[in-house]
């Protein structure tokens, strides 16, 4: 099977950002939010070894990894039943978990993870959304699979307005340009998750006119999202009406809609100093 035909109507997105900038937070409720407010059929494959990119859409870490399987019971044990499975709103969870502490390469995993689902037949061919959730601003090995090899078709940077939050989303557009050319990979633009920093918003706009993108969304702080991790939930499950969910829901309609793929023209180390410190942040 090519990765042309794994879930051939599906736009296949991969989401990267800064270890902590809440990734795998925003990914979860943007799938709940496509499951549940537009009627998608959602997968996220998880490609962080913590294997916590797909917790509160099933309530709870208990999955089976597809590392786990393979080391644990061998490649002719594994089954699809057991490294995949569905949580709110119909939504598809695998994660590929990683080699044992201080053992073996992360990034090897991704790619043994993917290969696996792919002979598993696990990428339904159905799907409207099917999300790579990567681990931080990890641009190299297995990790960068989703970019070099075409897995992905979109990339979508979670940042905030900190100074080594935009590093880390200038070096993943780095990234992108290096193997646009080879997989077709484009940019869709970057997702301010907001730390409500002074002149936050400004500098998000400035930035990604540099970059040669645009802000898909500006999502605004508030607890309760939180609040529905700690319930193990998306703020989708948690409370629907909220006002977050609808910023959630904001996203993802503007995520649908999007057709202006590009790729990125990264800043200089300089330019990227020059534009933190006009807004203070060098301070």
């Amino acid at each position: 099977m090519s990765f042309d035909e794994i879930a051939p109507e599906a736009k296949k997105i991969a989401i990267y950002g800064k270890g902590g900038i809440g990734k795998s937070t925003t990914t979860q409720n943007m799938a709940a939010a496509l499951a549940h407010f537009l009627g998608h059929k959602v997968m996220i494959h998880g490609c962080d070894p913590k294997a916590d990119s797909t917790r509160m859409i099933l309530h709870g870490m208990g999955q089976n990894t597809v590392m786990d399987v393979l080391r644990d019971e061998g490649e002719d044990a594994i089954t699809l039943e057991k490294v995949r499975k569905q949580g709110f709103g119909g939504i598809y969870c695998v994660e590929s978990g990683g080699p044992e502490p201080g053992v073996g390469c992360a990034g090897r995993g991704v790619i043994t993870a993917v290969d696996t689902m792919r002979e598993l037949e696990g990428y339904p061919d159905d799907l409207d959304n099917l999300f790579f959730d990567v681990l931080g601003d990890v641009v190299c090995g297995g990790f960068a699979m989703p970019l070099r090899d075409g897995l992905a078709e979109e990339i979508y940077i979670v940042t905030s307005g900190e100074m080594m939050a935009l590093y880390a989303a200038n070096n993943i557009a780095k990234g992108i340009l290096k193997y646009a050319d080879q997989s077709g990979v484009r940019l869709g633009g970057i997702i301010c998750n907001s730390r409500k920093v002074d002149g936050e918003k400004e500098l998000m706009e400035e930035f990604v006119e540099k970059l040669g993108t645009k802000l898909i969304h500006f999502v605004p702080r508030d607890n309760i999202v939180q609040k529905a991790e700690f319930n193990k939930q998306t703020v989708i499950e948690y409370d629907p009406e909220c006002n977050q969910a609808k910023e959630y829901r904001t996203l993802v309609e503007n995520i649908t809609a999007n057709e202006d793929l590009v790729k990125p023209t990264p800043l200089s180390m300089e330019e990227l100093e020059q534009l933190v410190e006009k807004y203070g942040l060098l301070d």
